[in-house]
């Protein structure tokens, strides 16, 4: 999982600062959409789901202003109803891709999704078809500068809050749990009074496959594409993340 951890903290650490936030904004407001319409109402307080978004409104810098101005709409009648989708398939050179959607137009999501596949010598499966390959898990990216314990103390701490596994890449610290522990960990680190700067049910890839670097690089530019479509919350790939790749992106 480290491939994965170091190109998702690069890309974290970027992504604040380019032209991209607006999309991060926009599928934060989803998210918190979402999570006070399913998840249980507007008071964070009750609702562990828009702790989680508001968490990662923080985490992106969001303005205050704005995140409050979303959960008031979507406490609203005339809130968005948004549907969540998840697609299956394959890029080139046998690269399985992961794409989770939130969305209020279902035939324009497929269409669009079924399109990005095909224009990038890709291919739509069926849903399902990959689930073998992807393992769903809790990922939480802690500030390693603002805790008031050691790396140490603090793995011990994680442990009994489900951690399985427990990375340190620069300042980022990252924890993965399994699925089912997502929410024993964000109450282990609320405890610990520990904010962290993300907070994500992520699948990751239980096997990688690597590629020369110029067909690598194509599989980054297809992930991007089906980033930059306005439905797409989520985007995994089992490609490996090589020194080599991440040199490349800098």
């Amino acid at each position: 999982m480290s491939g994965h951890s170091k190109f998702a903290n690069i890309k974290h650490r970027k992504g604040a600062q380019d032209a991209k936030r607006g999309k991060i904004f926009t599928r934060i407001i989803k998210d918190i959409t979402i999570a006070v319409k399913e998840g249980g109402g507007p008071d964070a307080d009750t609702n562990p789901s828009l702790r989680r978004a508001i968490a990662n409104s923080k985490g992106a810098n969001m303005p205050k202003d704005t995140v409050d101005r979303a959960i008031k709409k979507a406490s609203g009648a005339d809130a968005a109803n948004y549907q969540e989708l998840t697609f299956e398939g394959y890029g080139p050179n046998g690269i399985a891709f992961f794409i989770e959607c939130l969305t209020d137009n279902t035939n324009r999501s497929v269409a669009n999704v079924r399109s990005i596949f095909s224009k990038n010598g890709g291919e739509l499966g069926k849903n399902g078809s990959l689930e073998f390959i992807f393992d769903r898990k809790g990922v939480f990216n802690l500030d390693r500068t603002a805790l008031e314990m050691d790396v140490e103390e603090l793995e011990m701490e994680l442990i009994d809050g489900g951690a399985q596994d427990f990375e340190v890449e620069d300042d980022i610290i990252t924890v993965y749990t399994d699925f089912s522990d997502f929410g024993l960990m964000s109450t282990t680190l609320e405890k610990l009074n520990i904010e962290p700067k993300s907070a994500e049910l992520e699948r990751i890839p239980n096997d990688t496959k690597e590629l020369p670097l110029h067909k690598a690089q194509s599989i980054l530019n297809l992930a991007e594409n089906f980033e930059e479509d306005d439905d797409v919350q989520n985007v995994f790939h089992n490609l490996e993340i090589t020194d080599e790749l991440i040199a490349s992106l800098e």
